[in-house]
């Protein structure tokens, strides 16, 4: 079955998502799902979808599955979590991104990624992640489930988002199993993509390619130089038809 651009009748609707079809209006032969990252919303990552522009690509920019309470935010400004629940870490006096993520592995690997497979025609290995921080560890926890054991994914990017704990700490099943490609991206100074982090995944993933930036923090990239290894990393995984013969797809 050919791939067809999803709408938002393929989808939950207790699920709060944009979908940003390719540039060029023609079916897409490749999906991006873009996750957001912890007390943000859909709609910045819906700008980036359009700003990267990807041919024969569509994009799903989906909302975090839980509101965050104002009394943690300050603000009545709406923010979403990708966690099964809201922890504080005590010592840092801020939100853990670490709070479970079974409700991801339920709503998004049993929800979209079905929808996406069985209902729009793509293949696992056209199926792209773009996360950040909370939404790149909802990513990893993603295609590192037994439900997907085997599968190769089109890759996932990942900046400042780690392998959740209870993924890194599952003892040998599944080590060094996952064929799905990774980017992991991180400051000078995260405190999140450590030697110990960037370790855990490199021993959970065959494919994983680290990029540790000069500036200090794990923001997102603010000019060419630091969105060059995304675009890279896209262009050698990304699918396309162009200078195949019609009818044709490269691999």
């Amino acid at each position: 079955m050919p791939s067809r651009l999803p709408t938002k009748s393929d989808f939950s609707p207790n699920l709060t998502l944009d979908i940003i079809p390719p540039p060029s209006g023609s079916n897409p032969i490749n999906i991006l799902i873009l996750l957001h990252g912890l007390g943000d919303t859909q709609s910045s990552f819906s700008t980036l979808a359009r700003n990267l522009n990807l041919s024969e690509t569509a994009c799903l920019s989906i909302r975090g599955l839980n509101p965050i309470p104002p009394i943690f935010t300050g603000s009545d400004v709406p923010a979403f979590h990708w966690g099964d629940d809201v922890l504080v870490d005590e010592r840092r006096g801020e939100i853990d991104p670490d709070a479970g993520f079974e409700m991801v592995g339920s709503v998004l690997g049993g929800g979209v990624l079905k929808a996406l497979t069985e209902t729009c025609g793509f293949r696992a290995r056209e199926v792209f992640f773009l996360g950040f921080g909370q939404g790149g560890m909802a990513a990893l926890r993603v295609v590192t489930s037994k439900a997907f054991k085997g599968e190769e994914f089109g890759g996932v990017i990942s900046i400042g988002g780690r392998l959740p704990g209870s993924e890194a700490e599952g003892g040998s099943e599944g080590k060094g199993n996952c064929r799905t490609p990774v980017l992991l991206c991180g400051g000078s100074r995260s405190s999140q993509i450590t030697r110990s982090a960037v370790d855990a995944v490199k021993a959970r993933f065959t494919d994983v390619e680290y990029v540790k930036w000069e500036k200090g923090d794990d923001s997102m990239p603010r000019n060419r130089e630091e969105m060059l290894p995304l675009m890279k990393f896209l262009a050698r995984r990304l699918r396309s038809r162009a200078g195949v013969p019609e009818g044709a797809v490269e691999v």
